[in-house]
């Protein structure tokens, strides 16, 4: 008996081990209609918390951020946020077609992708995440809608150099205004900021995000009908 035991123990640990494994691939998709009424995190804010680091965000709905910063983030992150359900695929077969591996990968992702990376995944490139990503990406453009999506991503992405996540923490540290009462120069140049916050400024920009800012500013004068999908007023 104390043999079969023994070699019952190592099944017993794999199947521990391939139930924990679903309940952490199934769980974003049982939290994602919580977040249909709930404030979510992101991971990097928990991961920042749970190690002291500092980190700054103030909710706010996306009634009470001006409207031109949802319309100038699309144009700049998404240009084509109304008419996928939440993974372009056309977009990404462009873009895998041009990299030769996973790592050389630019762009491609749209906000329902990072706003699924944000929430539930992890920083970075590889084809796990990838595969992981995609599938999330499609859940919470059903479950969610466009409007709550990019409510929700305006709210935890990163947005600074020191902690500061979603738009209002962002505009506050740029500009010392809150994000309802935000320019569309100024929605432009956070915008330009998105894929890197670390090194790119809206405070002081360089003549990179000045020239990124003025692209984007200018797409959002042109996309007055983005404001259908998300329910807004543009305000252009």
């Amino acid at each position: 008996m104390a043999n079969v035991a023994r070699r019952s123990l190592p099944f017993r640990i794999v199947r521990a081990m391939i139930v924990i494994l679903l309940v952490l691939l199934l769980l974003p998709y049982l939290l994602t209609p919580l977040y249909l009424v709930a404030r979510p995190v992101s991971t990097l804010m928990l991961w920042r918390s749970l190690t002291g680091a500092r980190v700054e965000r103030n909710y706010v709905p996306i009634d009470a951020i001006a409207p031109v910063l949802p319309l100038t983030v699309i144009a700049a992150e998404d240009g084509r946020y109304c008419l996928h359900h939440g993974v372009d695929f056309a977009a990404l077969r462009e873009v895998m077609e041009e990299a030769d591996d996973i790592s050389e990968m630019r762009g491609g992702s749209t906000i329902a992708q990072q706003t699924a990376k944000n929430l539930f995944l992890w920083p970075g490139r590889s084809v796990v995440r990838k595969a992981l990503e995609l599938p999330l990406a499609l859940w919470i453009d059903l479950v969610l809608g466009k409007r709550r999506v990019l409510e929700i991503y305006l709210n935890i992405a990163e947005w600074g150099p020191a902690g500061e996540f979603g738009a209002d923490a962002a505009s506050r540290h740029a500009f010392n205004k809150p994000a309802r009462d935000l320019s569309g120069r100024e929605a432009a140049l956070l915008a330009a900021m998105l894929p890197n916050p670390h090194r790119r400024s809206a405070a002081r920009p360089g003549p990179g995000v000045r020239r990124l800012a003025g692209i984007y500013e200018a797409r959002a004068r042109n996309s007055a009908t983005l404001a259908d999908c998300i329910g807004r007023r543009t305000g252009l």
